[in-house]
């Protein structure tokens, strides 16, 4: 995520906390921090398709996805 996003959300919630936001404020916010929780679902995604297990004879078997 750009720096200048990460700098507004921080501002956001410091402004939140202090003295409250607009309803404008808080659609931005809204947005910042959906945008922020799925870059980090993505790059948790990625990390974890290269992630291998190794068994007791060495080989490497890689994980799979979880069905609920």
């Amino acid at each position: 995520m750009e720096k200048s996003k990460m700098e507004r959300i921080s501002f956001l919630s410091r402004k939140q906390r202090s003295e409250g936001l607009t309803d404008a404020e808080k659609q931005e916010q809204a947005i910042l921090r959906k945008e922020y929780i799925d870059e980090i679902k993505g790059n948790l995604k990625s990390s974890l398709e290269n992630v291998y297990t190794l068994d007791n004879e060495g080989n490497e078997t890689k994980l799979k996805k979880k069905n609920k």
